[in-house]
């Protein structure tokens, strides 16, 4: 061995960081010759955090690609790697089927953040030589590593030095969410995601596989349990309600129903293809379903039908103090008191005044300089259903319903729709 060679395995590494996208793409040198370009890391997962193993080498002209043990790696820097092999044909090949490749694993993937509970796209992975060895310490987030991605380094540290950028997330804290597709090696880590995702309450839960693809998106929500499976589906937005059970067996559906109360069954399944909700009906507790099917079939009657036309209504002109010297007599035998409907003579509906409202307003002051002109209304074609979830959204005690051409038809009070849809079945 002469004085200049380096005997395999020491590799002249102190503790630094670098980040994976300033060494993708760089050359890989065997004594002073280039052998091929650097294309990824293979990892292995340690108690603590990944430790590459091995370095995937590609190589041009139909040659076959190199796994370079990282023992047999003399130096990484920023713009070469230096290898030290006796020959080359022993490590030609392709990574094993369950080799992890660190830019296929997790690089451009979303990953689910479970400190912050929030899913992310990991745009550069950093890390770090320590005693000889390389290990995967963070992930970033930031907008300074998609400059860094894009070539633009300069700009990346002038942004980087944004503490508000400051998007560098601990390995700790990331499970790449599984998929079934691509270069993707199959479910990492899906154990210990599968513990971590059981604290993330079922709102959040929520929104995260709202903002998942497809794969992703079954692959999380089939690694939960039952009751959270079921609690985080109530929470989910329609589509992705559907998207979800149109990927499931009838027999994982079925359970996730089962704990549900029926009201919550019924918002569910009324989202659905009422194909698949029969069958899914048909898998239920013949007692349930029944109670389920009397639910979704109250939710699809009109509210015209429960609208009462026995109301506090006024033309925009009438007088605060009219309306207030005698409101005792306006009211009587009204089904809705808390509210005064503003109407022109044709019937069309301008506005609402809240009882509040009127109580403290200026004595001379015309209906129309305090009603609310930003009406919400039911159509009258609406359903019962479609009511709940106004009331649901907005609180209010009752809302006015109006035809296709705003002329108000009658208002239709909360205990009328929040009675009938499920109280009274649960």
């Amino acid at each position: 061995m002469t004085q200049n060679e380096v005997p395999a395995g020491v590799a002249k590494t102190t503790d630094r960081e670098i980040f994976l996208s300033q060494i993708l793409g760089i050359p890989v040198m065997l004594r002073g010759k280039k052998t091929g370009t650097l294309s990824d890391l293979i990892i292995v997962e340690t108690a603590r955090v990944p430790e590459v193993k091995s370095l995937y080498v590609t190589r041009s002209f139909g040659n076959p690609s190199l796994i370079i043990p990282w023992e047999n790696v003399v130096e990484l820097a920023e713009h070469r790697v230096e290898i030290n092999i006796p020959d080359i044909a022993p490590f030609e090949g392709e990574p094993a089927e369950d080799a992890i490749l660190l830019k296929d694993y997790v690089m451009d993937k979303k990953v689910l953040d479970l400190e912050e509970s929030e899913v992310e796209i990991v745009y550069d992975i950093r890390l770090t030589f320590r005693n000889k060895k390389i290990y995967v310490t963070d992930v970033d987030t930031g907008k300074s590593a998609r400059l860094r991605r894009l070539g633009l380094g300069l700009l990346s540290k002038v942004v980087s030095a944004d503490a508000k950028d400051d998007q560098m997330i601990s390995w700790a804290y990331i499970q790449p969410l599984p998929t079934n597709i691509g270069s993707f090696k199959g479910n990492v880590k899906l154990t210990v995601l599968k513990e971590n995702l059981a604290e993330i309450h079922p709102v959040d839960m929520a929104d995260i596989l709202e903002e998942l693809d497809h794969d992703q998106r079954v692959a999380v929500f089939t690694s939960l349990d039952n009751e959270h499976a079921s609690d985080t589906l109530e929470e989910i937005e329609p589509n992705v309600q559907r998207d979800i059970i149109a990927s499931l067996d009838t027999a994982k559906v079925v359970p996730l129903i089962n704990t549900m109360t029926p009201g919550q069954a019924a918002d569910v399944l009324s989202a659905i293809p009422h194909s698949t909700a029969e069958d899914i009906l048909e898998a239920m507790n013949p007692d349930s379903a029944k109670k389920v099917r009397s639910i979704m079939e109250k939710q699809e009657e009109t509210v015209i039908h429960y609208a009462t036309q026995k109301i506090l209504k006024f033309l925009p002109d009438t007088l605060v103090e009219y309306v207030q010297n005698d409101y005792p007599n306006h009211a009587r035998g009204k089904d809705v008191i808390m509210y005064i409907y503003v109407t022109d003579g044709a019937d069309h509906l301008l506005g609402v005044v809240d009882l509040k409202e009127l109580l403290t307003a200026d004595d001379k002051a015309p209906l129309s300089s305090i009603m609310s002109e930003n009406v919400i209304s039911l159509n009258a074609d609406s359903t019962l259903k479609d009511a709940s979830q106004e009331f649901e959204r907005y609180g209010f005690r009752a809302i006015p319903v109006t035809d296709n051409d705003n002329h108000l038809v009658g208002v239709i009070p909360y205990r009328d729709v929040m009675n009938l849809t499920h109280h009274f079945l649960e």
